[in-house]
């Protein structure tokens, strides 16, 4: 008897796409706060798409010995996934330690220090998106975004510009990484996955970019902020100093400069969508001043 193909399940089985997520140091097993809070802004934002979720399944211990075992867990994931529902979007993302795991998933480790397997080059166009949010390699210039000539063009690497983990400079407070990424960048990462999973299909990301009431005191930008894939701005529909539920976070970031004609990738004729500066560019504009460096084991959470 000889051995059969695994079946694949029909259209309506699976999902447009799924979010494989994994969560940063000593978050209980899931998709993690951060990983949670994308995937909500997403589905707002790619209404009528089915959107599955997968939390990467790996000891996120402060020891940060277990990446590999991570990627490995996505990877398997990923294929058995493909398997089922060839058709099914992947996209992938990470919070801090998490940003690690998907660095090698995506064939991008950290100080080139081979942890774990990456994900086999024939699955890559399967792979729409990827996010990372304060992600160690930004402050190295090694994001996925900058490095990755497979999946450069599809990643957004996001990093609080108070976040000592991935950003450079002062003005650093450990709040920044554990507070600064929900909701703003989150939304911001939401609204890139989901121009990549709506392109070709006619549908347009609704309310993306700022709207006329994006005033000077959103709270959680910070001096120097602009992700690596340039002219994305979030979604914050209604999203102000006078929206009930999001007071000025005046106590992690304070007062924040406006998002205008100044600010760079900005076009007031083209509201919402920024006018690329030439070239890479990292996530945060080059501090005046380095800060120390940190070891991947002591400066991840």
């Amino acid at each position: 008897m000889g051995l059969t193909a695994p079946p694949v399940a029909s259209a309506a089985d699976c999902a447009d796409a799924e979010v494989v997520f994994a969560r940063g140091t000593d978050e209980p097993a899931g998709m993690g706060r951060v990983g949670d809070a994308l995937v909500d802004s997403l589905r707002k934002q790619a209404p009528g798409m089915t959107i599955n979720t997968y939390g990467v399944n790996y000891k996120a211990s402060k020891l940060q010995l277990h990446g590999g075992d991570g990627a490995k867990d996505a990877i398997s994931h990923i294929k058995s996934t493909l398997s089922s529902c060839p058709d099914t979007k992947i996209v992938l993302g990470g919070y801090s330690q998490g940003a690690s795991v998907i660095n090698i998933v995506a064939g991008n480790p950290l100080g080139g220090i081979k942890w774990g397997d990456s994900l086999p080059s024939e699955y890559a166009d399967n792979v729409v998106a990827i996010t990372t949010f304060g992600d160690v390699g930004t402050r190295t210039k090694q994001s996925i975004a900058t490095q990755s000539a497979l999946y450069g063009a599809k990643a957004i690497d996001l990093c609080n510009p108070m976040d000592p983990i991935c950003h450079e400079g002062q003005g650093n407070e450990w709040s920044g990484h554990t507070e600064g990424y929900v909701p703003v960048y989150t939304t911001q990462a939401a609204a890139f996955i989901a121009s990549k999973l709506l392109a070709g299909s006619g549908q347009s990301v609704p309310g993306f970019g700022p709207p006329s009431q994006y005033g000077p005191s959103v709270p959680g930008y910070g001096p120097g902020y602009a992700p690596s894939s340039p002219g994305y701005g979030p979604d914050t529909t209604g999203y102000g100093p006078a929206t009930p539920g999001y007071p000025p976070d005046s106590s992690v970031h304070g007062a924040q400069p406006g998002y205008g004609p100044a600010t760079p990738g900005y076009s007031p004729q083209d509201p919402g969508y920024g006018l690329p500066p030439a070239g890479p560019g990292p996530s945060t504009y080059p501090p005046a001043t380095p800060a120390p460096e940190y070891g991947l084991v002591s400066a991840l959470r």
